[in-house]
Formats: structure tokens, C-alpha cells, sequence
């Protein structure tokens, strides 16, 4: 294996998390609490965390593609970019500032993770196209699942 794909791998992985056997994808998704908490810091608009979004979600097509390809399966467990690169999104319309900082970031995680388990309409549908953008679009779409609620439960509180 080439230095090139060992990082892409490394990356694709979240540093290692996504190898963790059992729920990889909830030890990957804790990346999604220090992104979190960046976008705060850096005091980012709703805007702004739309195009990281964006922009994560277009590195993550192919380098999940050429992960799932290293690892010759479909959507490889380990492979939890998809689930980072979704934070940005979870995050993208409620305040990350104040005392209610951690109780928002804590709840977006556990929400984007019930709606990425449970997989419902269309997170289900979108779970079953293949290549980089299906492993992708899944992940996103629970994002807005996950989105849509914590704006509800942090404007209602």
C-alpha cells in the first residue's frame, strides 16, 4: 500500500476511530464534537458552516470512494468521514456559544446518531447507493434529519 492511500485510509478512518470494531461509527462521529466546538470558537454563521459542509461532503466522494476501494467493500464500517463531514451540517442553525454550548453539541451528536442508526425515509433509500456519493448522501441526509430537530428543541428551550 502506497504512503498516499495510508493517509487517505488514516483520514477516511478518523484517525483510527472508525477501526474501533465495535459501533465504529459512533467513535467516529466524536470527531463531530471538537468540529463542533471550532465552529464555535470561530464564531462561524449558519452560512459558513453550510460551505464546510459542502466542502467536506465534495472531499469526502472521493476519498471515501478510494477507501471503500482500499478496503474492497461497498461502504466499509471503518471508513467515518461520512459521519464527520456531516457535523457541520447538524450544527449549521443553532447558537454554539453560551452556557448552552455543550448540552447543543452533546445533543446534535446523540440525535445525527439516532436518525444514522435508524435510518429513516430517506436516509434508508439514500443508504443504498453505491460509490463515494452514497456513502456520503446518507450520512447528509440524517444530518438534516438531526439539524432540523435540535433547531426545534434550542428555539423551543
Amino acid at each position: 500500500m502506497s504512503f498516499r492511500d495510508k493517509v487517505i485510509l488514516l483520514i477516511a478512518e478518523g484517525l483510527g476511530l472508525g477501526r474501533i470494531r465495535s459501533a465504529p461509527g459512533t467513535w467516529g462521529s466524536l470527531w463531530g464534537l471538537p468540529l463542533g466546538w471550532s465552529l464555535s470558537w470561530f464564531n462561524t454563521t449558519w452560512w459558513v458552516r453550510l460551505v464546510v459542509a459542502a466542502v467536506m461532503f465534495a472531499i469526502g466522494v472521493p476519498l471515501c470512494k478510494r477507501a471503500a476501494g482500499l478496503r474492497n467493500t461497498k461502504d466499509p464500517g471503518s471508513v467515518v468521514w461520512d459521519e464527520i463531514a456531516a457535523f457541520p451540517l447538524v450544527y449549521a442553525f443553532v447558537p454554539l456559544d453560551g452556557s448552552r454550548q455543550w448540552g447543543v453539541l452533546i445533543a446534535g451528536f446523540i440525535l445525527f446518531r439516532i436518525f444514522d442508526i435508524w435510518k429513516p425515509p430517506p436516509v434508508r433509500q439514500c443508504d443504498r447507493l453505491t460509490g463515494g456519493f452514497g456513502i456520503m448522501i446518507d450520512d447528509t441526509v440524517a444530518a438534516c434529519y438531526a439539524a432540523g430537530i435540535l433547531y426545534l428543541l434550542t428555539h423551543l428551550m
